[in-house]
């Protein structure tokens, strides 16, 4: 199996850049929607890399792919993510407040952007490090993107997203600017 294969699905670091987004625009941007979309396009690499099925990043992991999850995860995630938000707040208000404001409403506009923007950066940054991406199919079987940065500076650079991110969405929502 080829190395890049070997990384775990649903991997954290994908959702460190949603951190950013969301500490620079939390009016405009649900982190729960993002997060729920980055792991919708993960289920199908989890369900071959279970099966021991190469390619491991067919459909889902394409942009056309990721159009239609996009859509089914801002339909779906915006229920699922306030539901998860609203019980979260009953048990951990203070917690809740901290990190997503007192509102856990996710209005449309900002699921269906936060949905889009999870799932094509997660096509984005799986095309740089996997082999078997083919980002732009049935359109194209090239993948321009590969091994455009190597894997420990795209793991850095979502890393260091991600704790700028977490640093700042706490100041960001304790003044009100966070919808969800």
């Amino acid at each position: 199996m080829p190395a890049s294969l070997c990384a775990m699905p649903f991997t954290p670091f994908h959702f460190g850049p949603g951190a950013a987004i969301k500490a620079a625009v939390p009016a405009h941007f649900s982190f729960a929607v993002f997060c729920y979309s980055q792991v919708i396009v993960d289920l199908e690499s989890g369900f071959y890399l279970l099966r021991g099925e190469y390619p491991v990043h067919r459909c889902f992991h394409t942009y056309l792919g990721a159009t239609l999850v996009g859509l089914g995860c801002a339909l779906t995630g915006r229920f699922i993510c306030q539901l998860v938000l609203r019980m979260w707040q009953a048990c951990f208000p203070a917690k809740v407040t901290k990190w997503f404001g007192r509102s856990v409403r996710i209005p449309w506009r900002v699921a269906f952007v936060s949905a889009f923007v999870g799932t094509y950066s997660h096509v984005f940054m799986d095309s740089i490090m996997h082999r078997d991406a083919t980002p732009f199919s049935p359109f194209s079987p090239s993948n321009p993107m590969l091994d455009v940065v190597s894997l420990p500076l795209l793991h850095l650079l979502c890393l260091a997203l991600g704790v700028a991110g977490m640093c700042i969405l706490p100041f960001r929502a304790s003044k009100g600017d966070s919808p969800n």
